[in-house]
């Protein structure tokens, strides 16, 4: 029985391309096609494919957007992110949402296609070539989730605050502490994050999600 997918992606060329090559030996069939996150949403609602090819830069609703809306609903369909994306930060947010594969565009059409039947008998498929990288990712995301467990309310508040450039001065009035207090806690907050000045916490702090840049 061939496996039943859904191609989204915004390049009706690529989504033409794809149709022909995965449908050319039989084995698989693409039941419906999507061009934004919008769209594949409500296609979703009508059709029930076996496995989900989703790219993730898409206009109007992203790919990683997608799966979180997917991840809300509940829903049980299974994703195969394609994605011309090679860094590794993408990699690591899909798999933190949810994902049962990845697979870049620029790959052979027997991986792809290995990736698909993987996915469809419900085993979880990385291209290989991405794994070291992912794994190197999620040692370090690891590391930094016992860091940041370490730090105390008051500890967190001070790294957001000299993370944005303020002073110390500035963060003992808004904190309504002394500046002996401040000083205390970021010599803390250094050895905590095992960094050595304010430009390191600033990065750890951007990296974890703790503050936000423009």
């Amino acid at each position: 029985m061939a496996v039943n997918i859904m191609i989204t992606d915004d390049h009706s060329m690529i989504r033409e391309g794809l149709k022909n090559l995965l449908e050319l030996d039989g084995d698989i069939k693409v039941i419906a096609e999507a061009e934004n996150g919008e769209e594949c949403l409500d296609k979703l609602k009508t059709f029930r494919p076996d496995v989900l090819l989703l790219d993730i830069n898409m206009p109007k609703m992203n790919g990683l957007e997608v799966l979180k809306a997917l991840k809300d609903r509940k829903s049980k369909v299974k994703v195969l992110v394609l994605t011309g994306h090679n860094e590794t930060e993408y990699l690591v947010k899909a798999v933190d949402i949810g994902i049962n594969g990845y697979v870049l565009k620029d790959s052979e059409s027997a991986e792809l296609k290995k990736a698909i039947f993987t996915i469809a008998d419900g085993e979880t498929y990385i291209q290989p070539s991405l794994i070291p990288a992912l794994n190197s990712k999620m040692i370090q995301k690891n590391e930094d989730e016992l860091k940041i467990d370490a730090l105390t309310k008051r500890e967190m508040e001070v790294l957001k605050e000299m993370s944005v450039g303020k002073f110390n001065r500035d963060i003992a009035k808004e904190m309504k502490i002394s500046e002996r207090t401040v000083k205390n806690h970021i010599s803390s907050i250094f050895k905590k994050l095992e960094v050595t000045d304010r430009t390191q916490a600033a990065v750890f702090a951007i990296r974890n999600n703790i503050i936000q840049i423009m």
